[in-house]
């Protein structure tokens, strides 16, 4: 059927034009308020503004816990990547090339986690670091080492390290259902061809696998730096709320704290503008570092 170039027009607003306005009120509206409140002195719930210019930023400069919560928060961008990113590949690689039966169990196993509420297993793992009866020390101490049981997260050098397994856990499935869905389509004639060369399978992986699913890792790294940096303040504030002394407070946490708990609703639209410039840099910065020639097969 032969459509004039209005009837095309009329399409593509007819398809644009809603996604669009969902956009501007979820993802704008809210970015540009941040932004306006930012530059007052707010408690968030009363109808006094007091406009105060830069005197916010000033403060988060002059924050002494803000240098923390940033260090808090790539601490756990970077564990998480490598935790993830090595789990992810390793179960793919697996599942995808060693030809198990039970593969589609596996799957469903894997991915479970990713169904499951971030307060779901906030609260679970709270429940297996428990001091007394978690399953942490508890195993400790049936295997007899009970010197190595401790409090994990109202220690304040073990509470942020004791984050990682839970997000880990919680974050293996689908990146690596990502990496199998790109492993799945890289052609045989490749390992087949790489095998008659000589190569042994840790070669394969590196010189065959991984640059074919490079975009699949590329996008998967970036997706967990991204996540994590704007959305780890909720397993933090489920199992730590930020303690013991502020040892595990991230960027999020500590703008939930100002705004909600101390009602400094303008100083906490100030940390989200800083966190929404961190993620961005940081980003910009995977980009050029990861940037590679793309691979044809």
């Amino acid at each position: 059927m032969v459509q004039s170039k209005k009837q095309k027009y009329l399409f593509l607003a007819f398809c644009l034009i809603p996604t669009f306005i969902m956009f501007a009120i979820f993802t704008l509206y809210p970015l540009f308020s941040g932004l306006y409140y930012s530059f007052f002195d707010w408690s968030g719930s009363s109808q006094n503004k007091e406009f105060i210019g830069l005197d916010n930023y000033i403060q988060l400069v002059k924050d002494a816990i803000i240098p923390d919560t940033i260090i808090h928060d790539y601490f756990l961008v970077v564990t998480k990547v490598i935790g993830i990113m090595i789990m992810a590949l390793f179960f793919a690689v697996a599942l995808t090339q060693l030809k198990i039966k039970e593969a589609p169990f596996y799957r469903i196993v894997f991915f479970f986690p990713n169904i499951m509420s971030v307060v779901v297993i906030g609260i679970l793992w709270t429940f297996i670091y428990n001091p007394n009866l978690g399953l942490v020390n508890s195993g400790l101490e049936f295997i007899g080492l009970e010197s190595w049981a401790k409090p994990w997260l109202g220690s304040e050098e073990w509470a942020l390290p004791s984050l990682v397994l839970p997000s880990v856990w919680a974050g293996i499935g689908l990146f690596m259902l990502l990496l199998m869905g790109g492993i799945s389509n890289v052609s045989k004639s490749y390992y087949e061809a790489a095998k008659l060369d000589g190569a042994s399978e840790w070669q394969q992986f590196w010189k065959v696998t991984l640059p074919l699913i490079w975009p699949q890792v590329k996008i998967s790294i970036l997706y967990i730096v991204i996540t994590t940096l704007n959305g780890s303040f909720i397993i933090v504030q489920v199992m730590t709320g930020g303690g013991p002394n502020n040892a595990t407070h991230v960027m999020g946490s500590y703008l939930y704290q100002q705004a909600f708990v101390q009602f400094n609703f303008g100083y906490g639209a100030t940390i989200g503008v800083m966190i929404l410039i961190l993620s961005l840099v940081t980003v910009l910065i995977l980009q050029f570092i990861m940037r590679r020639d793309k691979i044809e097969y």
